[in-house]
């Protein structure tokens, strides 16, 4: 763990080194990276998939349902429920300048619910790892909520705050605590609420997702109250290995280029922790008493340590859960593929997550940090 103690000169967070005080214009639909672009990246093509037999495994990708949810704090007009969709997927209808990645389908909102306890274990069974006193948090703010079960658990473990959700997708349940609120919004919006208002601001895998980390630390600078906290979980986007198990050109070695490299197309990067941007964005925006702690987990179920080999099977069982719909957007912007091709890929995935020759890791980091009183 690390901490930075480092004081501001001026209660005002600064600007973002960037220099952007707004968000930006909506942009267009990226188009797919040549396969020249491709080949520069070390990306294998689709033909790499596809032209050799695929692994033995009966796999079920057909698109899921479209449950019905409806908005616990107003009364979203139909154009909220006109989803997008790619590749049989769902995605949520234009708002801002969000382009998510991950479909909003109930398959996938099932799949964020394993990711809910997934974390959880990441995390020793905590919500968070601020030093919050129960009796001083009156106001909290979610950002990007998802499913909506980290608000939920928080406001039951917090039943005096009111805690307020945030998401691009009305996908949350309706029935919920007395003292939890869902809003339809877009974290990379110029933010709306007042100065010095939340007790505890959090960002959850927000990977993907961000135009501008510097930016967005410094909205959740201006909200939050001195003396509150604003904590960020990420991860990396590329899977790591200590003993060579992981070859280069495997499907795990290739899911990471992709994401970087879908990242760098959208704007919106996936290497947080590798760019180190929650303790970058934390300084930046005026943070103070800024710590986090580094999280190894495993990709499987091959690690000796008993609590190392959980982590990585909750993982595993999340990615498993949808992994059609964590590759479907990345895979048809990024690269162009088919579902086919797609399809062929996720076999080859889902065979290397589950062999426990491979012992591939990736890297979680939580850090958090004070608004100075």
């Amino acid at each position: 763990m690390s901490s930075s103690t480092q004081n501001p000169q001026s209660p005002k967070s600064p600007q973002s080194p960037k220099g952007k005080a707004t968000s930006p214009a909506p942009a267009a639909a990226p188009t797919p990276l040549s396969a020249e672009a491709q080949d520069a990246a070390g990306i294998l093509p689709a033909t790499h998939w596809t032209e050799q037999p695929l692994p033995e495994e009966d796999v079920d990708d057909g698109a899921s349902s479209i449950g019905s949810f409806t908005s616990t704090t107003a009364s979203l007009s139909s154009s909220i429920f006109q989803y997008r969709e790619v590749h049989g997927r769902t995605y949520h209808a234009e708002i801002g300048n969000a382009e998510s990645w991950e479909p909003n389908d109930q398959r996938h909102v099932d799949a964020m619910e394993i990711f809910h306890h997934a974390i959880l274990v990441h995390m020793g069974g905590k919500l968070y790892f601020s030093p919050l006193e129960q009796k001083k948090v009156q106001k909290v703010l979610d950002i990007a909520t998802g499913a909506g079960l980290w608000v939920i658990d928080f406001a039951d473990e917090f039943p005096n705050a009111e805690v307020i959700g945030t998401d691009v997708s009305p996908i949350q349940p309706s029935w919920v605590p007395p003292n939890v609120k869902f809003e339809l919004d877009d974290c990379n919006r110029e933010w709306t609420w007042p100065e010095n208002t939340f007790d505890f601001i959090n960002f959850r895998f927000l990977n993907g997702i961000v135009d501008d980390w510097y930016t967005l630390f410094r909205n959740a600078y201006r909200v939050a109250k001195p003396g509150g906290y604003v904590e960020s979980y990420a991860t990396g986007c590329r899977f790591l290995c200590g003993d060579g198990t992981l070859k280069e050109g495997c499907a795990l070695e290739q899911w990471g280029k992709v994401y970087q490299e879908g990242g760098r197309k959208l704007g919106r990067t996936f290497a947080v922790y590798e760019e180190d941007l929650q303790r970058k964005g934390m300084e930046a925006a005026g943070f103070i008493d800024i710590e986090f702690r580094d999280i190894q987990i495993p990709v499987g179920g091959w690690h000796p340590e008993k609590e190392a080999n959980e982590r990585g099977l909750w993982w595993k069982l999340a990615i498993e859960g949808d992994l059609e719909g964590y590759i479907n957007y990345l895979w048809n912007s990024v690269l162009g593929w088919t579902p086919d091709e797609a399809k062929a890929f996720t076999r080859y995935m889902r065979r290397d997550l589950n062999d426990p020759k491979i012992h591939g890791y990736f890297m979680a980091r939580v850090a958090w940090g004070r608004k100075p009183e």
